[in-house]
């Protein structure tokens, strides 16, 4: 791209039953795009939402082909979203963002000002978060216990808004990981990252699309993706009872040979319990990497396309 070149920010906005709350959005992002110097386009991901947030969309983008939408044929997930809006943005830098206004639209130009700086990465972080106490106190700890266990750490109090220059882009682009945890990967691809520091608000509308399942999964997704620490875990633990079982062999066999067995089923059920576990905890975790291998060799994509609305159009072009 030459130096005259008015470059492009793309932004990226996962969308999943959000009709409460689009418009808001739209209203609120636009006026920040409007007024900075970069041509702009705004991709809305529509993650097979159930109400009337596609049909919304459908209207915006009817009134300004810089509003692009992809529309999913089912539900595939938050992080598939966003990787969506990686693989369709032509920016020069491209943020993510969710549409529920916790992530202010107005932090734009101060991630756009870090990147004009030479920062290829550029994360938001929360300086406080006005969500439940025991939401702030899972996540916290988490986060610690997951840094323990990473050699890339992976910064705390940062969700999936962030800047991510074009070159980064390309590198998730050739990324061929099923199982995705963004966080975790703009941590680990390097490049120079920065922070912007902002104090987070409570939803504008509507309710939390993040279930106790889903949060499970994608802590799954960063303990498994990002740390070799389970399967180490099983090989300490077999080690472990391996010697205890040696132990308790030994006392056995000492036993008989001065004669002081007391015949009793307590210690057999005892023993047998305690083995049968830790076995079941070893294959609960070879399982789950078995799960994840089958399911990358599967080579199934990790979302289908519906529709997409204004994808190669443009306003500005």
């Amino acid at each position: 791209m030459t130096s005259n070149t008015i470059k492009k920010i793309s932004i990226i906005v996962p969308v999943y039953n959000e009709e409460e709350v689009i418009n808001k959005f739209f209203q609120r992002t636009r006026k920040i795009l409007e007024k900075i110097k970069y041509k702009w386009e705004l991709i809305f991901v529509n993650d097979g939402s159930t109400d009337s947030t596609l049909p919304l969309l459908i209207k915006l983008a009817e009134q300004n082909l810089d509003i692009k939408i992809i529309n999913f044929s089912k539900n595939f997930g938050h992080q598939q979203a966003v990787t969506a809006g990686f693989d369709y943005a032509n920016g020069d830098a491209v943020i993510s963002i969710d549409a529920d206004l916790q992530d202010p639209p107005e932090l734009i130009p101060k991630l756009i000002a870090k990147w004009e700086k030479g920062n290829e990465v550029v994360h938001a972080k929360r300086k406080s978060r006005k969500d439940g106490i025991l939401k702030i106190l899972t996540a916290t700890i988490f986060y610690k216990f997951l840094n323990l266990l990473l050699q890339t750490k992976i910064p705390e109090n940062v969700g999936d808004y962030r800047l991510l220059d074009r070159k980064v882009i390309h590198v998730f682009k050739k990324l061929p990981e099923k199982n995705r945890y963004l966080r975790g990967l703009s941590s680990w691809v390097g490049f120079k990252q920065t922070f912007v520091k902002f104090h987070r608000d409570k939803r504008h509308a509507g309710k939390t699309k993040y279930s106790l399942a889903k949060m499970l999964k994608l802590a799954s997704n960063a303990v498994f993706s990002f740390s070799r620490f389970p399967i180490r875990l099983a090989r300490y633990l077999t080690v472990i009872f391996g010697l205890s079982s040696c132990g308790i062999f030994i006392y056995v066999l000492y036993s008989w040979i001065q004669d002081n067995v007391v015949p009793g089923w307590a210690s057999q059920i005892l023993i047998m319990l305690i083995f049968t576990s830790i076995n079941l905890v070893i294959l609960s975790i070879i399982s789950e990497y078995v799960s994840r291998i089958y399911n990358q060799v599967q080579g199934r994509p990790i979302y289908i396309i519906s529709d997409t609305y204004n994808i190669n159009k443009s306003k500005h072009e």
